[in-house]
């Protein structure tokens, strides 16, 4: 989220870890309620992650989002999410998590029930609302797969080290191809490992930005592995919506 603190008084956030079944597949449930005088606007830059969300209408999967994208909040409301952790919804997806990239799919459409709006319609409280959401995936759930432990521990590297700056750099530490990691990013993530990777430096750029105090860009850019402030700069511009200095000022 962009400017979270400001965030945070319009509306409550709230995680909740899944049920050890679901726990290799689903990194945790979020719960957002909020209650409002007047609409609100949130900025959003996502993470490799795909979410199943549940909303008054029904429920949508969400693949990954490229790009950033704003959620206006207005009255009062609530949605649950369920975000998967990278890779974990390829099991359920059956096929190329590339092909949900910057897409939607309706559960009833992907698992061929009706109802989903019932976990958030019915529910009386947070607890609720998870069990609820888990009753619908636990009946479904996929056998294990092991390639989605690799593909979380290949994105832990990249978010455990700001020096792994290039795909050249994790296919040395990972022992697996360019080529390789492309194919397995694509198979499991829904992106590629350059992407992965370029993301990471922005949230990590926006949260020092969100930290409050000084920042020191020129440093900040050469800690991220730029080549110079002005490329940090134009892809921050880019991924934000917003040079540093004014995402900064607020």
């Amino acid at each position: 989220m962009l400017d979270e603190r400001t965030g945070r008084t319009k509306f409550r956030l709230r995680t909740v870890a899944p049920s050890a079944a679901l726990g290799p597949f689903v990194e945790y449930h979020w719960i957002v309620s909020w209650d409002l005088a007047e609409p609100f606007s949130q900025q959003v830059v996502p993470h490799p992650n795909v979410h199943l969300v549940f909303e008054p209408g029904g429920a949508k999967v969400y693949g990954v989002l490229r790009g950033r994208f704003t959620r206006t909040l207005a009255g009062r409301g609530h949605v649950l999410g369920v975000r998967f952790h990278p890779g974990g919804f390829r099991p359920w997806l059956g096929g190329r998590v590339a092909d949900l990239t910057d897409r939607t799919l309706a559960v009833t459409d992907w698992l061929g029930v009706e109802g989903t709006e019932k976990p958030i319609a019915d529910a009386t409280d947070d607890a609720t609302m998870v069990a609820e959401a888990e009753a619908v995936l636990l009946p479904r759930l996929p056998a294990p797969d092991p390639v989605v432990d690799q593909v979380r521990e290949l994105v832990g590297q990249i978010t455990a080290d700001l020096a792994l700056t290039r795909v050249d750099h994790l296919a040395r530490v990972s022992g697996i191809t360019v080529r390789g990691l492309q194919r397995l990013f694509n198979e499991y993530v829904g992106v590629g490992p350059k992407w992965v990777i370029r993301r990471h430096r922005m949230h990590e750029a926006a949260a020092r930005a969100d930290a409050g105090g000084p920042v020191d860009w020129a440093g900040l850019a050469a800690e991220l592995g730029y080549s110079d402030q002005a490329h940090f700069t134009r892809e921050f511009t880019a991924a934000i919506g917003t040079s540093p200095g004014r995402y900064r000022a607020g």
